[in-house]
């Protein structure tokens, strides 16, 4: 058994831990990261899913947001549904992502888009006084009442986009991640937070995504 600094009871060595990590903030396949570095499949999928589960720990140490913030929420799962569209639609996964202006993304699987799921989570993590931005749905009602200033752009009559008051970011996140799990060609429901929170990681952090991993399993192994 070889000692691994990054990873406890490891059958592998610190320069193939790093060559894996490497591949998976290159976001390769699990195939073609077990081609690359010689791995068997199961270890690099095992690895695979250590990483997701740190990344979703470490989300939720992330610090609430101020400033200009975007919120939105989005659907996942079956491209279609027949008889449902939109809000509401059944068997997708409801998520409300929030977004600051030039810096981070937070997003939270809710259990229906209506005011008494979100307004805890913008609470939770807007602080009171930023400014919000978000379309016309109605369970955004009240957001000037707890403290924020509120700015709506109403899709509903083709508006999307007036000066500052967009919110296209968040939108940009959405079609980002959406496309990074078309690639998985169906996520189980139970693994989908692992994705969503890696496709979040991802967006905050880019090229800094390697290094800052690689220094925390440093001072935590997996």
């Amino acid at each position: 058994m070889n000692k691994n600094k990054y990873l406890i009871h490891a059958h592998i060595s610190d320069k193939q831990f790093r060559q894996v990590l490497k591949c998976f903030c290159e976001d390769e396949t699990a195939e073609k990261t077990s081609r690359k570095t010689g791995i068997s499949r199961p270890t690099i999928n095992k690895l695979f899913n250590k990483f997701r589960l740190r990344i979703l720990t470490l989300s939720k140490l992330e610090n609430p947001f101020s400033g200009e913030i975007e919120v939105d929420e989005s659907y996942f799962g079956p491209k279609r549904i027949r008889g449902k569209r939109g809000r509401g639609a059944s068997k997708k996964i409801p998520v409300i992502g929030l977004l600051k202006r030039d810096g981070r993304v937070y997003t939270k699987i809710v259990a229906k888009c209506n005011r008494r799921q979100l307004m805890p989570v913008i609470k939770g993590k807007i602080l009171e006084g930023s400014t919000v931005y978000t379309d016309g749905w109605k369970s955004y009602d009240g957001l000037i009442l707890n403290g924020y200033k509120h700015y709506r752009i109403f899709h509903s009559k083709d508006e999307f986009a007036r000066g500052k008051n967009h919110i296209n970011g968040i939108e940009s996140f959405w079609s980002y991640t959406k496309r990074r799990l078309n690639k998985f060609n169906g996520v189980h429901k139970h693994k989908f937070i692992l994705h969503l929170k890696e496709s979040e990681y991802r967006w905050n952090y880019k090229k800094q995504m390697y290094k800052k991993l690689l220094r925390n399993f440093r001072q935590n192994p997996l």
